[in-house]
Order: structure tokens, then C-alpha cells, then sequence
């Protein structure tokens, strides 16, 4: 394995992680009774927080290409998809325990790998 192989394994490892530890912390935020959707609205503010300023930190000096209509809409398009995904899974994870949730996130790394078989 070289070191851009260890970097994506390390990568994935720590992305299961946090998606963990918010599944863990949401469970407990919501139980304690914050609704679902304010949690939502929290995690992807913090998010926004954290990686909007590291981005311009390290892609400045990168040529961007210029922000089409269409590339705006599908910008949007996966921001509202992935908000209401967030939103579902919570609310899922209210009625069941976050064990079950990080079961199933545990799935997602080998689903991938099958659509990525199947699409070539």
C-alpha cells in the first residue's frame, strides 16, 4: 500500500467515525428533546463552520470553473436531497437506538463498492 492508498483508507476511517459520533450525539440531543430538524440545522451550521474556511485556505491558489446556472441547481439540488436524507435519518433514529443506525453505516462503504461494480 503507498501513502496516498493509507491516506484514503485513513480518510474513510475517520469519516465513519464522526458519522458515529453525530448518529450517538443526535440519538442523545433528540431524546432529551431537541427536534430533529434543529439538529439538523446545528450539525450542517458547524460543518459549514469547520470546512468552509479550510477550504479557501487550500484551494485558493486553484483554478475554479466559473459557477453555472447548472451547476448551482444540481448544488442545490444536493443540498436538499442530502438535508432531507439527514432529516429522515434522524427521525428514524428516534423510534430506534443509534446501534442500528451505526449498523447501517457500516453498509454504505459496500453498497458503494457494488454500484461501483455494476456502473463500471
Amino acid at each position: 500500500m503507498g501513502k496516498i492508498d493509507v491516506g484514503v483508507v485513513g480518510g474513510m476511517v475517520m469519516a465513519e467515525c464522526a458519522q458515529v459520533g453525530l448518529m450517538i450525539a443526535g440519538k442523545a440531543a433528540i431524546s432529551d428533546g431537541m427536534t430533529s430538524l434543529v439538529f439538523v440545522f446545528y450539525s450542517n451550521s458547524l460543518a459549514s463552520l469547520i470546512l468552509l474556511p479550510s477550504s479557501f485556505l487550500f484551494h485558493r491558489s486553484q483554478v475554479r470553473p466559473p459557477l453555472t446556472s447548472s451547476l448551482l441547481g444540481g448544488f442545490f439540488l444536493l443540498g436538499f436531497l442530502g438535508t432531507f436524507a439527514q432529516f429522515f435519518g434522524y427521525a428514524g433514529i428516534y423510534y430506534s437506538s443509534p446501534t442500528l443506525a451505526t449498523a447501517m453505516l457500516n453498509l454504505i462503504p459496500g453498497f458503494t463498492f457494488v454500484l461501483a461494480i455494476i456502473f463500471r
